[in-house]
């Protein structure tokens, strides 16, 4: 039997480095002019008017940063609307949703309001949350706390109900009373399906924060990204972009490292594939 061959760590991080570097440096090639003839364009500079140039952007990044140091005070509001939301959400999406999972009746008679309003395009909901909050942060907090909420409560939902019988048998046989079910069954049942949806919330907990500021704002890094698009510098919205990009990623870094650190007990994918 042939085993699948596993990249080190080591070696796993110089690939994806270098994926990176090969896309920035493709890029760099299709973008800048002079460098190669226009394929899809008219001229050569089209290219670097609809998708940026990879040198301006990194430079815009580095102004914003350490020279003119003016894209804390932006980063700040974004980051801390995201993660209000990313919180706010996903403890309201678990509460709600192993109260429900636990709550066949009311499960029953909610299902269709939760339905619906899983169904609503949440965007539309910005401008009606900038009426009822006004253009601060909490308008930006509720419309990314919309997006959280239904992607953690479905998953609790879920994670609860599939619970195994046979598992809370055992359990209520040796006399486990509801909060020791809760505890050491329906909780430990959700977490891994709480994790699995947190990934996906930190995105759009980004995205609920990022949508309210392009509807009304005068700060933070959607609101530079709405100026830099009003005249036509792609540079600064690519580099907008790829600050956002950046820091989603270090708070799904950090989710990660909690999951690792809460999930011990459930064996690895490495260690379940041995023989």
């Amino acid at each position: 039997m042939l085993k699948s061959v596993r990249p080190s760590q080591r070696n796993l991080r110089v690939w994806q480095v270098g994926v990176l570097v090969a896309v920035f440096a493709l890029w760099h090639v299709l973008t800048k002019p002079g460098l190669i003839p226009p394929l899809f364009f008219d001229n050569d500079r089209q290219a670097a008017f609809f998708f940026g140039e990879p040198v301006k952007i990194f430079a815009r990044i580095w102004d914003w940063f350490f020279v003119t140091r003016d894209i804390y005070g932006h980063l700040a509001i974004t980051l801390a609307e995201t993660v209000l939301a990313f919180a706010i959400g996903t403890v309201a999406g678990l509460i709600v949703g192993m109260w429900l999972a636990l709550s066949p009746v009311a499960a029953a008679i909610l299902d269709p309001y939760i339905k619906a309003l899983n169904s609503m395009p949440r965007v539309i909901l910005a401008p009606i949350f900038a009426v009822w909050f006004g253009l601060g942060m909490a308008s930006k907090v509720a419309l990314g706390f919309t997006l959280v909420f239904f992607i953690v409560f479905f998953n609790v939902y879920q994670g609860v109900k599939e619970v195994s019988p046979i598992v809370l048998a055992n359990a209520r046989m040796l006399g486990a009373n509801p909060r020791q079910l809760l505890r050491y069954v329906y909780l430990p049942s959700a977490t891994s399906w709480v994790f699995s949806s947190l990934h996906t919330s930190v995105g759009l907990a980004f995205v609920g924060a990022v949508v309210g500021e392009y509807l009304g704002s005068a700060r933070g890094v959607g609101y530079l990204i709405l100026q830099a698009e009003g005249t036509f510098d792609i540079n600064t919205v690519m580099a907008g972009i790829l600050v956002l990009t950046a820091f989603a990623l270090v708070l799904d870094w950090a989710v990660g490292r909690v999951e690792r650190r809460l999930m011990k007990w459930q064996p690895r994918t490495g260690e379940t594939e041995k023989l």
